[in-house]
């Protein structure tokens, strides 16, 4: 039995300027082990399977930067985070600039250990491909988990340019692996031109349920979140989202940027009303800083970290009452 970890606060910003010691998420404690810990934040900054602007290898370091903005109390949920919860900063994945396999093996590797030490591990991208390596170590322990999946893209290509590994496939790669069960998992946000005009009759060919932007729309907001509570119902869960699900308006710095999409508002109100999920993992991705204008971007990532967080925390508080 390890010995119970003491997690500090963040420090002040009455007694620490905001743009000092700021390597790691929020200024959290940076710690080599997740022993303790009720999530863990960690850096996966490899792109090297984007198929168009590169840059997210910077990702986790922008959203990092950024985050000294984030003070821990969320107002809506009435919780300190690190009141409720334990968690801190273990660095980044040592990935292999361009070579995938290798990459994949490292995630898996640095993901499982978060996981095996009871911890929800909260990843920052680096473009979506990461997230298979994620899942892999994450189905290890679990088995086949529900996908809760924003974004304006499915990610459910067979190839691009002839491979099967690249960001636009790892949901097609994860299901193939048994890692998702594609009947308890649920997609957001999808618009924009695409490969193949029959992609949604695709999704639902593999089991997934699609909501498209046009959907969500006509929907509403309310109905499409009481739509991925059913769907997932009391299954463990993986939230991935990808910062283009945001309309390029709110988040220009990413590699595929697609118009029509959420207003930050739109898309933090999604993360804050799911409550009810068993989460056993998250990530954020695709945000590349070299195209960042006055860090918008790295901030929204940040902001839907934070979101995430105060969910946890909101859960471990309602466990207490």
């Amino acid at each position: 039995m390890s010995e119970e970890r003491v997690i500090k606060q963040p420090a002040t910003a009455f007694a620490s300027p905001r743009f000092c010691n700021s390597g790691n998420f929020m200024r959290m404690e940076r710690v080599n082990s997740a022993e303790g810990l009720d999530f863990a934040i960690y850096g996966i900054p490899f792109d090297t399977a984007c198929s168009y602007r590169a840059g997210t290898r910077f990702g986790p370091q922008g959203i990092r930067n950024i985050s000294v903005m984030m003070k821990a109390n969320n107002p809506i949920h009435e919780v300190n985070i690190l009141n409720y919860l334990k968690g801190a900063d273990m660095g980044d994945v040592n990935v292999i600039p361009g070579y995938i396999h290798p990459t994949y093996k490292a995630i898996e590797d640095f993901t499982a250990k978060i996981v095996e030490a009871g911890a929800i591990p909260v990843a920052l991208g680096g473009d979506h491909s990461v997230t298979l390596g994620e899942l892999r170590a994450i189905a290890k322990k679990y088995g086949p988990v529900s996908l809760i999946h924003f974004d304006s893209h499915a990610d459910i290509n067979d190839e691009v340019f002839g491979e099967k590994y690249n960001h636009g496939t790892p949901f097609r790669r994860a299901i193939e692996e048994g890692l998702i069960d594609p009947h308890k998992s649920i997609q957001i946000g999808m618009r924009g031109s695409i490969y193949d005009a029959g992609e949604f009759k695709l999704a639902a060919s593999l089991g997934l349920r699609t909501i498209p932007s046009h959907e969500v729309r006509q929907m509403g907001i309310p109905a499409v979140i009481e739509e991925i509570k059913k769907r997932v119902g009391e299954n463990k869960a993986f939230l991935t989202v990808d910062i283009d699900f945001f309309d390029p308006a709110y988040a220009p710095a990413t590699g595929t940027p697609e118009v029509g999409g959420y207003t930050s508002y739109e898309g933090l109100t999604f993360i804050r009303s799911l409550q009810d999920i068993n989460y056993v993992g998250f990530d954020v991705v695709e945000v590349a800083p070299p195209y960042d204008c006055a860090e918008i971007t790295s901030l929204l990532a940040a902001n839907v970290v934070f979101e995430f967080l105060s969910v946890l925390a909101l859960q471990k508080k309602n466990q207490q009452k």
